[in-house]
């Protein structure tokens, strides 16, 4: 359960102690009118490394569609944090303030087969030690195209392994049908 300690939330919001090991979420996007457009899943394997953290992310969209992102992240004092990834122009930053993570950056995002530079505002909030809530809003030009809202939890490592083979099983069958 979140508290408040000292005018600050916790539990306390660390990239590498959250997604060290397996996390699975769920997402949907909402147009800027609101309208639902798309929902997807995504397994999530943090791997810690001496100076950096690895995020590998693979996404099952619903329309069968995957998507892998692989996201290099340096933290960057107490409470920053810097990360790039394959479409990412530029660097992502981040700051931490208690169980809360504003991370931005700029982005190619895939529309109906064309490439779109966007640009990302994500909020992130622990809720617990195992629930993470991320609000992300996407604009264009100063222009609102909309926003996602993803869940995260964190699973065991025996979890793990049953959802990634569940998945695997679920990604065969929509490619064979």
């Amino acid at each position: 359960m979140t508290q408040q300690m000292n005018g600050i939330q916790s539990p306390r919001f660390r990239i590498e102690d959250y997604f060290s090991g397996r996390t699975q979420a769920w997402g949907i996007f909402q147009d800027r009118f609101g309208k639902p457009r798309r929902q997807f899943q995504v397994d999530i394997e943090g791997i810690p490394y001496d100076d950096r953290f690895e995020l590998i992310e693979d996404f099952l969209y619903d329309d069968g569609q995957t998507e892998r992102r692989v996201w290099t992240i340096t933290k960057k004092g107490e409470n920053g944090y810097e990360g790039c990834a394959d479409d990412v122009l530029g660097t992502a930053c981040g700051i931490v303030n208690g169980n809360t993570l504003n991370w931005r950056y700029k982005f190619m995002l895939s529309i109906s087969g064309r490439k779109w530079k966007v640009e990302f505002d994500d909020w992130f909030f622990q809720l617990s030690d195992d629930i993470l809530l991320n609000r992300a809003r996407v604009n264009k030009l100063g222009i609102r195209l909309g926003e996602a809202t993803i869940v995260f939890s964190r699973l065991s490592n025996a979890q793990g392994k049953e959802d990634a083979n569940e998945k695997r099983g679920l990604l065969t069958s929509r490619r064979a049908a």
